[in-house]
């Protein structure tokens, strides 16, 4: 490191510990692989790291084949590679780049493809985290002999739990609900504490170039927003999620056409036909039948849920009967629930409060105060979901 950069990590007026995990010694200073996408939150993740003491490596995913299609966008881009790597410069630590585009191609790609084929919407970063930024990550580490992995992720680990951010405007953990439990053992989360604007001031403090850079709000592989695309491209002409089909009422009536199911999600308003007295919402997709089920919003209103591939956080999952809180979109409050099943992979929950576009693929994470506890992938909504006796 230069001089002025290392004036610029000693400077502790802005200082901001990073306790090391219980399971170390205080004094020592253990290897750390923070994944660095490029944005600010994971560049400031490393430059508190290197503050705290940790031998601190970076590492960037490349997830995309060389000549594709590559989003213009602040994460996963050749730019976003180019930017973690000036960052590492610039905090002193080594920086390489993990080629994972095979696995990430595999395991989040080909799965997303799958999921609007089989008329659901599921949520890419919830796959990337549970495989490619824990599993692979973790692997990696394991190769350079570093016990401890690091994100920018905003939420907090505490004695191997998962909790909320501190700011609830910026928690994440909507997202990571999938990992290994095992994980959470050796994973830091430097920002889990601080909002966004005490990242971004921490940013400028450290004179890091990634102070003002915009933040990634689409998924990453999708060019331009629009998901089709990529549908088009990897499923074959004759994809049924892709062929006309009918526009119903919940009553069965033909209202319309449409070019594709996939092209549709639960909740969603705009493309549907117009004439109707009240505004029509997507309620339901068929594939049996290539149908987009059509009716008002009150036939959003969901009472409950069920879940699959169901995974525990916690060493004993709850019991069935026990208060819990909901979350079915990202930023959206919690509601208070009741577990009414619990099986191998799978749970039925019943909501105190309806809800509106509990919507299939999408990702339901359930907590107790601040503690994450699990999550799944919904399987389906409920008008009214009884609670059964254990």
């Amino acid at each position: 490191m230069t001089g002025d950069r290392t004036d610029a990590l000693d400077d502790r007026s802005c200082r901001l510990d990073v306790p090391l995990p219980a399971s170390l010694a205080a004094g020592t200073k253990p290897r750390v692989l923070v994944a660095m996408s490029g944005g600010v939150d994971s560049s400031v993740a490393a430059g508190l790291l290197v503050r705290a003491g940790y031998d601190v490596v970076g590492v960037t995913m490349k997830l995309f084949h060389d000549g594709g299609e590559v989003p213009d966008r602040p994460c996963c881009s050749l730019e976003s590679v180019n930017d973690a790597r000036r960052v590492a410069e610039h905090l002193g630590i080594p920086h390489y780049v993990l080629n994972l585009q095979d696995r990430f191609g595999r395991d989040v790609v080909a799965d997303f493809v799958a999921e609007y084929a089989a008329g659901r919407t599921p949520i890419p970063c919830v796959r990337c985290n549970t495989f490619t930024k824990f599993r692979d990550l973790l692997a990696k580490a394991d190769a350079i002999d570093a016990p401890f992995i690091a994100t920018g992720h905003y939420a907090r680990v505490a004695d191997g739990r998962l909790l909320r951010g501190e700011d609830d405007a910026k928690d994440q953990t909507y997202f990571l609900w999938g990992i290994d439990r095992a994980v959470l053992s050796r994973m830091i989360l430097p920002v889990g504490a601080m909002t966004k604007e005490a990242t971004r001031a921490m940013a400028r403090e450290l004179g890091l170039i990634t102070a003002e850079k915009a933040e990634s709000q689409e998924i990453c592989f999708v060019p331009d927003g629009d998901y089709v695309k990529v549908l088009e491209r990897e499923l074959p002409a004759d994809a049924p999620a892709l062929m006309p089909g009918p526009i119903v009422s919940l009553d069965g009536t033909v209202v319309g056409r449409h070019e594709g199911f996939a092209r549709y999600t639960v909740g969603q308003r705009r493309g549907l036909p117009g004439g109707s007295s009240e505004p029509l919402f997507v309620i339901e997709l068929r594939p049996e039948d290539r149908a987009v089920v059509v009716g008002p919003r009150e036939a959003l209103l969901g009472r409950g849920l069920t879940a699959r591939e169901v995974n525990w956080l916690v060493p004993t999952p709850p019991a069935v009967g026990s208060a819990v809180q909901v979350r079915i979109r990202h930023r959206a409050p919690p509601v208070p629930g009741t577990l009414v099943r619990c099986e191998a992979g799978e749970v039925e929950v019943a909501l105190e409060t309806a809800v509106h576009a509990i919507s299939p693929g999408q990702s339901v994470v359930l907590y107790d105060g601040d503690l994450v506890l699990g999550g799944g992938v919904i399987a389906g909504g409920r008008r009214a979901l009884p609670v059964r006796a254990a």
